[in-house]
Order: structure tokens, then C-alpha cells, then sequence
């Protein structure tokens, strides 16, 4: 039977603690009241930020989950985990907020801003960079101006801008991509577990299927999407940004092509319904099996 793919769930409103939490996601200081104004990465200086001794370096934790993952032995989940208590860094650039007539009719600045720099990802979302080291930041915008703050509270900042995604290291020789849920996981400090290695959301999913008499059985799978690639061209089993989580549906005989659209299309309408789908799940493909035995 083909495939049947679908784009992501529709947006849900967002968890009252993340809410509450955005207050104070952005504005003219970081989140230790420290002005974002007048800082840069030049002239080598690390300490330069709100985290004593630290020496703008990845951290340690980070890097040991890259390594894993790289080696076979890891898992996004546990890159996503070593976030919980990494420092990154949030770049920043000014902005023009007004413009003033100068000598000779030049147009010369009157006033700049600060603001956070936002990506747009191959389909389309919102995504905020994040750097896992001052050097990867300056590699990858000299001109922007280093926020070090911890992986949650980044998290949030993605979520006070609209951003589903966190993409750290854009540029980089890794460059690992934290989707919505995990991005909501780190600003409500939690642990995330992948859609498709969640027990409960199978239990949800496996629920709402058995309205369905069609259908036999269904599996979640990693999505085709889940892998990433390096910048030596080496295959990384997460980080991706395409489609996370594999539906297999197994069908019983019987069903012409129209009947199979409606199938699917009637499951994706109830899943959408379900809080713990809309949750849990970033971006969702669908395969068709037939059911043996």
C-alpha cells in the first residue's frame, strides 16, 4: 500500500506555567536583569557573560551526548536531557527602530534596538538559533552579541517568539534541532521522551484506532525525519527537523483507495482532539500495511 503523509498538528494553546513563565522570556535585560546593550564576543574576552567562571565552552554534558550519538550509543533523547542544566547562548542584533534625517539628506540612525535573531525552517516555522559555545556563535554571526542563559530559559524565549523549533549550532559541525515538544519539555523542566518511544501516547493513539474496525494494528515508529547529518556528511539517529513520528496503520482487505483517504483522514481528525497528542507529537507521516493473519 503507498504512504500517506500529513504536515504538523495544528497549534494548541500553550501550558499556563510556560504562560505565566514569559513575563519575563524577553525585554531589555537577560534573565539576570543584566542589559543585553554593549556586550560582544570580540577581542577573545569569554567572560563576558552572567555564569561566573565560565569560558564561553560548550558543556561538557552536551558534548558527551553529541559523541554518543555520533557513535551510535545515544539518542536525541538523551542530547535533549543533557540540555536540562547546559548554558547556551542567544544571539542578538540591533535593529533599526527610527531613522533621522542627517547632513546632506542622509538618512543616519536615531535610534537601535536589540533584538533576538529567528530562522524560518525548511517548512515554513519559526526557529530560534541557539550556541552551545561563544566561538560557534561568532563563526556563525560575527556582528551578534552573546545572552548566556540555561537551555530552559531559551526554551522559553522560543516559545515568547512563536518558535516551534531550537536549533542548536546552526552552521556547525553538528547542528541538532530541538522540536516543539522538547522545546516545551525544557521550558517546563521535564524530562521528554520522543513520540515515538512514548508508551502512552501508543496506549492514546491505540485507543482512538480501535473505533475503527479497518484497522488492526498500529505501531510508532521514528519518523523519517528524526536523522540528522553532519558536516562530514555522517548520519546522526536525531536532531533532524523533518517528520518525527511513524504511524503504521495495518489495514484488513477490502478498502478502495477512497475508502482508505477517509480512513486516515477520520484517524488524524481524532487524534488532533486528543491533549496528549497535541502535546507530544511535532510532525506526524503516515504508512499503510496490510494486516496478515
Amino acid at each position: 500500500m503507498a504512504s500517506h503523509d500529513s504536515g504538523s498538528p495544528a497549534p494548541r494553546q500553550l501550558p499556563g506555567h510556560i504562560a505565566a513563565a514569559l513575563a519575563g522570556a524577553g525585554g531589555a535585560a537577560d534573565s539576570a536583569g543584566q542589559p543585553w546593550a554593549g556586550r560582544s564576543l570580540a577581542g577573545g574576552d569569554a567572560k563576558i557573560h552572567n555564569f561566573e567562571d565560565d569560558d564561553g565552552a560548550a558543556n561538557a554534558g552536551y558534548l558527551a551526548a553529541i559523541a554518543a550519538i555520533r557513535g551510535g550509543a545515544g539518542d536525541e533523547a538523551a542530547v535533549v536531557a543533557s540540555l536540562a542544566t547546559a548554558r547556551v547562548f542567544i544571539p542578538i542584533v540591533a535593529t533599526l527602530a527610527e531613522e533621522a534625517e542627517g547632513s546632506h539628506g542622509l538618512q543616519a540612525d536615531k535610534q537601535a534596538d536589540m533584538a533576538l535573531v529567528t530562522l524560518k525552517a525548511a517548512d515554513g516555522r519559526t526557529a530560534l538559533p541557539a550556541f552551545t559555545s561563544a566561538a560557534a556563535l561568532a563563526a556563525w554571526h560575527p556582528e551578534a552579541r552573546p545572552v548566556a542563559v540555561y537551555a530552559a530559559r531559551a526554551a522559553l524565549s522560543a516559545v515568547a517568539e512563536g518558535a516551534e523549533l531550537l536549533v542548536l549550532d546552526p552552521g556547525a559541525d553538528v547542528t541538532f534541532v530541538v522540536r516543539r515538544p522538547a522545546v516545551w519539555a525544557l521550558a517546563q523542566q521535564r524530562d521528554w521522551t520522543p513520540s515515538y518511544a512514548d508508551g502512552e501516547l501508543a496506549a492514546e493513539m491505540g485507543a482512538a484506532a480501535a473505533a475503527f474496525p479497518a484497522v488492526r494494528r498500529v505501531e510508532l515508529r521514528p519518523g523519517g525525519g528524526v536523522a540528522s547529518r553532519g558536516a562530514d556528511g555522517a548520519v546522526l539517529p536525531g536532531g533532524g527537523a523533518g517528520p518525527e513520528l511513524q504511524v503504521v496503520l495495518y489495514l484488513e482487505d477490502g478498502l478502495d483507495a477512497a475508502g482508505v483517504q477517509q480512513l486516515v483522514a477520520a484517524l488524524q481528525e481524532a487524534w488532533s482532539r486528543n491533549v496528549l497528542f497535541g502535546e507530544r507529537v511535532d510532525s506526524l507521516e503516515v504508512k499503510l500495511r496490510r494486516a496478515t493473519g
